[in-house]
This record gives structure tokens, sequence and C-alpha cells, in this order.
């Protein structure tokens, strides 16, 4: 019978096709995985976000010599980016904010793109040497150029506040969190008690991270803003001792925390925050989870899981406020922060390492590294 020899060859042709196409795409993956790539990235830029969009990656943050607002760089790889300029331009006649332009993340609605950002607010009848509020600017590209949504921030707390960002829920509903300036914010603890009674602080002034909800809009909150994390009252909390570096180690009398980043995995929700001075060498990341958008969250065993290399040898130090992203595949998971090296100095620069989720919820980040690395998948 002719029909099932045709079946006989047709079926073979596809298996021939299969294992050819096979055969070439393990060639190419062993190709990919040759290839390294090293930290820092030739970025310098603070507080980096990534957005993946259609295929691109698209980088914002703070400074990078900016001008009143923020640069984007572009990349298919994760690894060589392309600088595209401005995208976002503040201190206008009409525009709510004035300077201080901080910690932007882009993020894409219904084939709009929104920037919330960080500034100082242009009403100060008081006067205040920090005055940050949270905007959010929109535009049709996710290089611009933005323009901002509204003449006013997106809600006034009553005290300054920095490093939005946004998290969309699976229900629908939309989470802003930032991180209260430590601005005015004296607050007792056993560390500030120890700083006292050593001479070195009369104060010790904290930044805490809160969350609200959202309108769908981005024109303002709904309820009022939660508390959510905040540096360890007791000098015993297994916390203490990381996020008070900056305190122990004479550096400033501040305890940060901030730069904060939030994602979901099954029913729990991750986020990742950045303690101590922004500035110094104890910069770190750690992380809390939940099992509600707005908490209660509980900080975890392992952190700090970001922080300086020295006492072990490398060179990198002020590690944080990172973002995540994907590998263009989807399959890796990266974790995007700042950091400076010997021969950086105090220019802040990108770094971008592999991170997972453990099988006991534990989340790991494996870096700082300035090694070769193989190059996202």
């Amino acid at each position: 019978m002719r029909v099932p020899r045709l079946f006989a060859v047709l079926n073979f042709l596809a298996i021939l096709s299969l294992s050819s196409l096979a055969a070439a795409q393990t060639s190419a993956a062993n190709k990919l995985s040759k290839k390294t790539y090293k930290n820092p990235l030739k970025v310098a830029l603070g507080d980096p976000y990534v957005l993946h969009d259609k295929g691109t990656y698209y980088m914002y943050g703070t400074g990078g010599g900016a001008k009143d607002g923020f640069l984007a760089y572009s990349s298919k790889d994760l690894v060589n980016w392309k600088n595209e300029g401005q995208v976002y331009f503040g201190n206008t006649n009409n525009s709510w904010s004035t300077d201080a332009f901080w910690a932007p993340e882009v993020y894409q609605v219904k084939g709009k793109y929104y920037m919330f950002f960080s500034a100082q607010w242009r009403h100060n009848p008081t006067n205040e040497e920090e005055n940050f509020r949270i905007g959010v600017a929109v535009a049709d590209k996710p290089t611009g150029p933005f323009k901002d949504l509204s003449d006013r921030p997106v809600f006034d707390p009553g005290y300054p506040i920095i490093d939005a960002n946004v998290f969309f829920d699976k229900d629908g509903k939309v989470y802003l969190y930032y991180s209260r300036c430590c601005y005015k914010h004296a607050v007792e603890s056993e560390v500030a008690d120890w700083a006292r009674k050593k001479g070195w602080y009369n104060k010790i002034e904290e930044s805490w991270i809160y969350g609200v909800e959202l309108k769908p809009d981005f024109s303002g909150v709904i309820g009022k803003p939660v508390m959510i994390l905040r540096p360890p009252v007791s000098m015993k909390d297994k916390q203490a001792e990381w996020e008070s570096r900056s305190v122990t180690s004479k550096e400033v009398n501040r305890r940060w925390t901030e730069g904060s980043t939030t994602f979901r995995r099954g029913n729990t929700y991750y986020m990742m925050y950045s303690a101590n001075h922004f500035g110094g060498e104890h910069y770190a990341v750690g992380y809390a989870t939940s099992k509600s958008p707005l908490g209660p969250y509980t900080k975890a065993s392992n952190n700090p899981v970001l922080q300086k290399n020295t006492e072990k040898g490398g060179d990198v130090t002020g590690t944080g406020h990172n973002s995540i992203t994907y590998s263009p595949n989807g399959k890796e998971m990266f974790c995007v922060y700042h950091g400076r090296t010997t021969s950086t100095g105090k220019e802040r620069v990108v770094f971008i390492d592999r991170m997972d989720i453990l099988k006991d919820g534990r989340l790991v980040v494996n870096g700082p590294t300035t090694s070769a690395q193989p190059v996202p998948y």
C-alpha cells in the first residue's frame, strides 16, 4: 500500500527535522553557555530598575548625567546597554517637582508606560529641607518622552517619601510601596540608647516602608498607608546587627529601610528592601515575606542576602536598591542593583546577578560578583 508508505516517509522526515532542530538548539545553547559577562556593567546609575517589554529590556535609575530627570538604557541581552538619552524632564514651569529626582520605575499598562519617581515638591510653605513626594509621568514608548500625569504628587501623607514601587496583584488591585524619609523622624530604640551612652549621637532617625492601595488610574490612593517594615527596636533582634551598621560603625545617625521591590511567588509575597546609608559601604539587601500584599511581613532568617564582599577578599561595597528581572527565556531570575568598587570609587554602577527562590521558600542572591558569569539565557 502506498499510503502507509507515504506516512512512514513523512514521519521519518518529521523526526529528522525535529532532530536537526534539537541539534541546532543544543549547539546554540552550547555556544551561548560559553559567552560570559562581568560586573559591574558599563552603566553608571543608582537605584536601577529594569522593564522587559516586547523583547527589549529598558533600564532607568538615579543620576547618570541626567539634568532634572531621568535617562533610559536599552538592551536585548541584559549585558550590552545602549544609552537612549534623557526620557523625562522635570522642574519645568508646569511641573510639581523642582529637584532631587530619584528612583524611577516604569510599568506598562494597557499600551501606555507609567513612570513613578521621587522628587522635591515645589509646594513647600514651611521650607523643609527634605520635601520629597512621589509623582507619575506617562509616555507612549518606554523611551519617552514622559510627561507628568498631574500637576501634583500622587498623594501627600504629611511627611517626605521616596522610592516608589508598584505591585499589580492577580485580583486586579494595585499597591504602592514607598519609604518614609529619616528626616525629622527620630525613633527610640535600644540602638538609639546605645549610641547616646557612647556619646556618638543624641538621636537616631529612621525610615520605614509603607504600603497603600493605589487607584487604578494612579490619581491617588485608597485608604490609609500601612507601615510594613522598619528597623528593629531591640538589639537582640537577629536583624538588628546588619540593619544598624550605619550607626554602629559611626557612619551616620540614621537607620534606613528603603528601596523596596515586591513580587509574588505562588501565595507568598516577597518584599526585598535595603538598609543602611545608600552612600556608605554597609548598604545591603534583605527581604521579608507575607501572605497578603499589605502584610504583616516577616523578615527572613537568611538576611542580608546581598552585601559587600570586601571581608571575603572582594572589592564591592554599597550594594543595594535592587529590582528584579528575568532572562530572555524567562527561566532565570536576576537581581539588578547598584554598588561600588575600588576602581569606580564613590560612583554608583550597575550589577546584575542571578537569584533564586529555593524549594523551602528562601530567597538567595548569588552576588556580588565581579568574575566572569554566563550570559543570561
